[in-house]
């Protein structure tokens, strides 16, 4: 499947695709009884300021965004200050109704590869701890555990705890 899968860096061009991206993992979510994303809560001037302080990726297949992925250089929230020694993988989506299996691994592997590339050790994320899918879903990854979970107030004022993970690349 990788060869099928193709990336390119978004642009301000991308805003309404990345924002249907994330309404569509949003409405799955809620579907799914998972209490995380909701639909609208990451609007275009998220993704613009996003592609403006880190990276933002597309997968294609076929011509068609099958899913996209953040790239943050720092992650001050979460993380604390840092030595840049990792890169923070943020808003891993899939089109649930295009993507071919695997594709939430090969945008992982992506993210691995441009953080290793950039001369960083450790490729970082975080996920609600209630997630517990989503949790073994980056443990399969080779992703693990690392300090106490962490309490965060989201944008909608709703607080909840992340597990913060790491996985150290060759």
């Amino acid at each position: 499947m990788t060869a099928q899968v193709t990336f390119r860096q978004a642009d301000e061009r991308d805003l309404d695709l990345l924002v249907g991206l994330f309404d569509g993992v949003a409405r799955w979510m809620v579907r799914s009884g998972i209490d995380q994303w909701k639909p609208g809560a990451r609007g275009p001037e998220h993704f613009r300021a996003r592609i403006a302080e880190g990276e933002v990726w597309i997968a294609e297949r076929a011509g068609r965004a099958v899913g996209a992925y953040e790239l943050w250089w720092e992650d001050r929230d979460v993380w604390g200050p840092q030595p840049p020694v990792a890169g923070y993988v943020h808003r891993l989506m899939t089109d649930r109704e295009t993507a071919p299996a695997g594709t939430g691994r090969v945008l992982l592997t992506h993210a691995e590869e441009r953080i290793a590339g950039a001369g960083r050790g450790l490729a970082r994320l975080d996920c609600e701890v209630g997630n517990a899918v989503l949790g073994a879903y980056y443990e399969g990854a080779g992703y693990v555990s690392v300090g106490a979970d962490l309490e965060k107030v989201g944008a909608e004022g709703r607080r909840y705890a992340v597990r913060r993970l790491e996985k150290a690349l060759a």
